[in-house]
């Protein structure tokens, strides 16, 4: 449970649902781990949704903001034009120093613009990633940059190896992460100018470097932390939740086809359930940006208060944990 007082700001109007799911999500985080966050967005509705959940009384701290950044608007353009929106003014706490992170579940690009612009890069970064952890075997993997950087440089792949390390370590305990190159082929010798260089930078390093990665790779468990740019991250990140979407619609239609597969089904249900929720993005709560002046959390904007509620207890776990400062230190 935290007893740091409001130290998250939420940006509650982002998201497919919001801002219902959002404000159900900080209530159950403040009811469920005690964990305070401020909302920031249209005052009026969110004073109205905390109503309808009984929770006018419990004291969530509500920053006002006028607009909205749509998910369908061009992140630059939403940050510099609407300059009241609530992710920027959410922002704008962290710059400020009334906040130490910020959550959306709106516009990814335009948040990790107002992390990058406004919160601004911790000293040393050239580029924040965006790090989503993968469902595998053990405590899965960390793959970064997963859309943050789409053009990268090799000393880029380097500052994400330091980071997504130092990241493990801290908030999921692992000793020493093993780190890897996520490349075309195992061999030393394999990928294009961008892996070789990145692959002989990360060889030098003091990081666990333990080599290049293939996609097959990523769910393994053999690797805790696998590094490429943020154009080839995203991909493998939209191509994971596809395949995860198509093997579960066709077991889905497996499952109906006959009485013997409906009762199949049946059976399997909850542990299907299991599977297809560590797919799921939006279970996992978010990914962090890391790497910027605080902390800069992205969820999806599909959402439910569930996944809101296990963002922000995240959020501060990694602020009591003091990830900022470590992540700083280690890159310098």
């Amino acid at each position: 449970m935290s007893d740091a007082g409001e130290r998250i700001a939420l940006d509650a109007m982002g998201g497919d649902n919001a801002p219902a799911t959002t404000v159900a999500g900080a209530v159950e985080a403040l009811r469920g781990s005690g964990v305070r966050t401020i909302l920031v967005g249209d005052r009026d509705r969110l004073e109205a949704e905390l109503r309808k959940l009984g929770a006018a009384e419990e004291g969530l701290r509500i920053e006002h903001a006028s607009e909205v950044v749509g998910m369908d608007e061009a992140p630059a353009v939403g940050i510099r034009q609407k300059q009241d929106s609530s992710i920027r003014v959410a922002a704008r706490l962290v710059r400020e120093g009334q906040a130490e992170a910020l959550i959306s579940m709106g516009n990814s690009g335009a948040t990790m613009a107002a992390g990058v612009l406004v919160v601004g890069r911790a000293p040393g970064v050239d580029r924040p990633p965006l790090a989503g952890l993968l469902p595998g075997k053990g405590a899965g993997t960390l793959l970064l940059d997963i859309g943050a950087n789409t053009d990268c440089v090799p000393q880029n792949l380097l500052q994400f190896g330091i980071m997504g390390s130092l990241f493990r370590e801290v908030m999921h305990r692992v000793e020493r992460p093993r780190v890897a190159l996520l490349n075309v082929g195992a061999e030393e010798v394999k990928g294009n100018q961008l892996s070789l260089a990145a692959h002989a930078l990360l060889r030098e390093s003091e990081v666990n470097f333990v080599g290049n990665a293939e996609g097959v790779d990523l769910f393994t468990g053999d690797v805790d932390v696998v590094v490429c740019d943020g154009f080839t991250g995203n991909v493998a990140i939209k191509v994971m939740e596809g395949t995860g979407d198509l093997a579960f619609g066709l077991l889905r239609s497996a499952a109906t086809s006959s009485n013997r597969g409906r009762l199949g089904g049946m059976m399997l249900r909850p542990a299907l359930g299991e599977i297809r929720a560590s797919f799921d993005y939006a279970e996992w709560g978010g990914a962090p940006l890391l790497g910027v002046n605080g902390l800069v959390f992205i969820g999806h904007g599909r959402s439910h208060p569930g996944a809101v509620e296990r963002a922000i207890v995240q959020v501060d776990a990694a602020l009591s944990r003091n990830l900022p400062a470590l992540l700083e230190k280690g890159l310098a």
